[in-house]
């Protein structure tokens, strides 16, 4: 496996590199079952989030722990930080990282992870930038699949509302185009379709897919689907919003017309487009989707600083 120094977005993973990683995250799995280890004990992580966020801070912190390490830094960074009092971002990575061995960041600026890699001594990894990407959403989503059926190539899948503004849409759809035999539907809302550049990218990878608003049609053929939030926080306008809003729900209907097999994933939080009563058909994987972002963190921050000791 090449070295992993920052992480910032999904297409510079190779399939080879993916099944490693999925490998090392099965290992990490067992880690957790033994309660942990120390050998990252000494090391620091430092998480910078400009935006808010649960799922993914609270699992990198879960995550550097379990491997013995501690964690500094701050959920709020445009408030906590100097960032209030105009220190650039560049100027306060130069800083953090002489604090500690690596450093998580999620930013409302599309291409800030870049800008920090360009001035860090220690990894960064893109917790999310903004609409752009989000690279370990899409890790845990691809090792979700890859555990849930065993293999990801021919996977059907509908990548489902916010495609426009859902980075975490971009990032899988750069990862799947490392395998084979992939087929994949957009399905959203007139006004925040799949982004050009993503199709384009799809199209040079010979990625299959197709563009459509109706669900009903492709929802008994696939394997997985996708469902994303409208996310209100990135419209120009509520107008914008009202345009988008709950148009498309999975619902106890929905799930019936799916097949057996098939299954349900939400990088989460929801909003709505994912009734309760899902929640208990076992093809409702989202929860355990949630639960493998850990494990998938944890041979992330493992193969970071272990490159960057040797680097």
């Amino acid at each position: 496996m090449k070295q992993l120094y920052h992480v910032l977005g999904a297409k510079q993973f190779e399939r080879n590199e993916l099944e490693q990683l999925f490998d090392a995250a099965l290992d990490m799995e067992k880690v957790v079952t033994r309660g942990g280890d120390r050998r990252h004990e000494g090391r620091i992580m430092t998480t910078l989030f400009f935006e808010a966020s649960t799922r993914t801070r609270l699992s990198f912190e879960s995550a550097m722990h379990r491997l013995g390490g501690g964690v500094i830094g701050t959920e709020n960074a445009a408030q906590f930080s100097s960032a209030i009092k105009g220190e650039t971002l560049e100027d306060t990575i130069r800083i953090v990282s002489g604090y500690s061995d690596v450093i998580i960041m999620r930013h409302t600026e599309i291409g800030a992870a870049k800008r920090a890699a360009k001035v860090a001594s220690i990894p960064v990894i893109n917790a999310g930038d903004g609409a752009g990407e989000h690279p370990t959403q899409a890790l845990l989503d691809a090792y979700t699949i890859r555990k849930e059926f065993g293999k990801i190539d021919g996977v059907k899948i509908a990548m489902v509302g916010d495609l426009a503004y859902g980075r975490t849409v971009h990032s899988l759809s750069y990862m799947l185009a490392n395998y084979d035999d992939v087929m994949v539907y957009y399905i959203s809302p007139d006004n925040v379709r799949i982004p050009d550049n993503v199709k384009r990218y799809m199209e040079e990878k010979g990625v299959r897919y197709e563009e459509t608003n109706d669900l009903n049609s492709v929802a008994g053929s696939i394997d997985v689907l996708y469902q994303t939030r409208i996310q209100k926080e990135r419209f120009p306008s509520a107008e914008e919003y009202e345009k988008a809003s709950g148009q498309y729900i999975v619902d106890a209907e929905l799930m019936s017309r799916m097949s057996k097999h098939a299954i349900v994933l939400h990088p989460l939080p929801r909003a709505g487009e994912i009734t309760e009563e899902v929640d208990d058909d076992p093809r409702a994987a989202y929860f355990r989707q949630a639960v493998n972002g850990l494990y998938i963190r944890m041979a992330l921050v493992d193969k970071c600083i272990v490159e960057s000791k040797r680097s």
